[in-house]
């Protein structure tokens, strides 16, 4: 007969959140990969973390007053949904796949993204654009949320953010 002991949990010296950061890269605009980033911000800053988002390239949708409410959900190229892939492309799938989602989404007392930015920034969370993006899509301040805190440089995240963990979405 073996024994074991007790279970041993390695002390990583992270008990305290002072001092930590957290820096994620929003990099996609469809509404399934518009949320983890959101959920993780919100938790971190829930644990004390300063949070950081840089919204970039197809991210842009998140933050773009003229996008960010319709946010879009497709069954194409997403075997996750378990469901054939030529469905994905009748008329129709889109609009109807976004809907359901959006339906969970608020079943589960999640909000939409528009207030889940201004949730992230009141708990102290930081937002940022990404100066390229913005220059390639020919936008400025004026086009984006509020809540985004300026238009930046890569380089000008990447100093803000030093010692962050970083997440790319």
């Amino acid at each position: 007969m073996t024994t074991t002991g007790p279970a041993v949990v390695p002390d990583f010296g992270d008990a305290t959140t002072t001092g930590r950061k957290l820096a994620i890269i929003c990099s996609k605009g469809n509404l399934d990969m518009a949320y983890p980033g959101l959920i993780l911000a919100n938790a971190a800053l829930g644990e004390g973390v300063e949070t950081h988002l840089f919204f970039t390239f197809w991210g842009f949708d998140m933050i773009t007053k003229s996008r960010m409410n319709d946010l879009k959900f497709t069954l194409l190229g997403n075997t996750a949904t378990h469901l054939p892939q030529g469905l994905g492309g009748l008329p129709g799938m889109t609009a109807m796949a976004t809907h359901q989602m959006k339906k969970q989404i608020e079943e589960v007392g999640v909000p939409g993204v528009p207030e889940f930015l201004e949730q992230i920034v009141a708990s102290g969370g930081r937002l940022w654009a990404c100066r390229m993006s913005a220059d390639m899509m020919r936008l400025d301040e004026s086009d984006l949320s509020d809540d985004v805190e300026a238009i930046i440089s890569a380089a000008d995240f990447i100093e803000k953010t030093a010692g962050a963990q970083l997440l790319f979405i």
